[in-house]
């Protein structure tokens, strides 16, 4: 896709389409104001919030086993993407702090990547009706995240 052009896509939790065209750059290094932050986590990450110039999240785990799964999770994702956010471990939760350190500020990276961070830790497969796939039992002794 190329910089500045429109296009819709879907929020991680509210069912509408975003339109992005209000928030593109001209470059994918370029740094959004606080507002626009703040705007777009509101609009497409409603679980992250904007502090001390990061955007974060904060994922609550079942313990260690969970905490890891996630942070694994975590690393793969931002190995791929080849941009890499900060992280708290804990033995029940892990936070995950994104602000593009090149730039120095918030920029598009950093949304997709939290975009994506979100869609897979947050994944439900048993949730989904129809889904060949059954999720995680609904037995304590096997939850090792925390849903919102």
């Amino acid at each position: 896709m190329l910089c500045g052009a429109a296009q819709k896509i879907k929020a991680v939790n509210p069912a509408e389409e975003t339109d992005m065209s209000q928030w593109r750059k001209k470059t994918p290094d370029e740094t959004y104001s606080t507002d626009e932050v703040e705007a777009r986590l509101k609009a497409e990450l409603p679980n992250w919030f904007l502090e001390d110039g990061w955007i974060r999240r904060k994922y609550k785990t079942g313990g260690w086993k969970g905490t890891l799964m996630v942070v694994n999770t975590v690393g793969h994702l931002a190995e791929a993407a080849w941009h890499h956010p900060d992280l708290t471990v804990s033995f029940a939760f892990v936070t995950v702090k994104l602000m593009n350190h090149a730039a120095k500020g918030i920029t598009d990276k950093d949304f997709a990547l939290a975009a994506k961070i979100e869609e897979v830790v947050m994944w439900r497969p048993g949730a989904d009706e129809g889904s060949a796939l059954e999720g995680t039992p609904d037995d304590p002794r096997f939850k090792y995240i925390k849903y919102d």
